[in-house]
């Protein structure tokens, strides 16, 4: 009975590989170097929802309809996140980084994985408090075209802006929160002066290039969902993309240890996982 398990195990490993391998092919989004138990988790919901018994099924689906492919792209893009999360990490950006930033005559932000956007119009927010919004540029990207309209959108329901005016508060929050949105028929609207520094784009991390050099490269939780291989592949791009003095931002449970690129940092605040670029 383990024998069989387990030949049952590699044929599903074998499934998945050529599922991935055709997404690439037929519509260039790369999970080939994603974390294996991850990506086969949201595989197995994803046939649960369509109906299907096997992963060889899903893929034929996939292949030939492009619904059933964004579909599966919703599953394997999940997007979580929420205006300050982790706002901690906002208090220490604040304290830590906006005076270096403040030295600098513009400021260049890339924020990778944005999502549908709340971590960045939180940045904007920030900037703004700190005087360095006008002076500054933030790129938002993400492999998801869906996310990245509901982030140019800058749309919120309302039933959330509690959490996240706490969120705002525990993160040094300076003003009224509701200052910066304006609510209709259960909607938040965020103001539009915090998207004008913001430039949306789809960008794919593991197949795209650097596109410009920043001062700030923030990503979190994206490389969670990453092998060894990728993830390393990952921090070069990054580490190609700072300026000399940047700064790089992890998600809580990534770290730059252990990482070939591990010495050309030093770490800025270890809590909260900023690094600055040294060499």
């Amino acid at each position: 009975m383990k024998e069989q398990d387990h030949r049952d195990e590699e044929l599903e490993k074998i499934e998945v590989s050529l599922l991935l391998e055709g997404i690439y092919q037929r519509y260039g989004y790369d999970f080939r170097n994603y974390s294996h138990p991850s990506i086969y988790r949201r595989i197995r919901h994803r046939l649960k929802l369509e109906g299907l018994a096997e992963i060889s099924a899903l893929q034929g689906s996939v292949l030939r309809d492009a619904d059933a492919f964004r579909r599966l792209l919703s599953d394997l893009v999940i997007p979580v996140t929420e205006l300050f999360r982790d706002p901690e990490m906002f208090l220490a950006f604040r304290r830590d980084v906006a005076p270096e930033l403040r030295r600098l005559p513009y400021v260049r932000i890339w924020h990778a994985g944005c999502s549908t956007g709340e971590e960045v119009y939180s940045l904007a927010v920030l900037l703004h408090e700190e005087g360095l919004l006008d002076k500054a540029r933030i790129y938002a990207t993400d492999i998801n075209e869906d996310a990245l309209q509901r982030a140019r959108d800058g749309m919120i329901p309302i039933d959330r802006m509690k959490q996240y005016t706490k969120n705002y508060l525990a993160a040094g929050g300076k003003r009224d929160f509701s200052s910066y949105y304006a609510s209709n028929h259960g909607i938040v609207m965020l103001k539009p002066a915090l998207r004008e520094k913001i430039v949306f784009a789809r960008h794919n991390l593991v197949t795209d290039s650097s596109f410009n050099e920043f001062h700030v490269v923030f990503c979190r939780n994206v490389m969670i969902y990453f092998n060894t291989q990728l993830t390393n592949q990952v921090h070069e791009l990054f580490y190609e993309s700072l300026a000399q003095g940047g700064f790089l931002i992890l998600g809580g449970r990534e770290s730059l240890s252990f990482t070939p690129l591990a010495e050309r940092y030093e770490t800025w605040n270890d809590a909260q996982r900023i690094y600055r670029k040294t060499m």
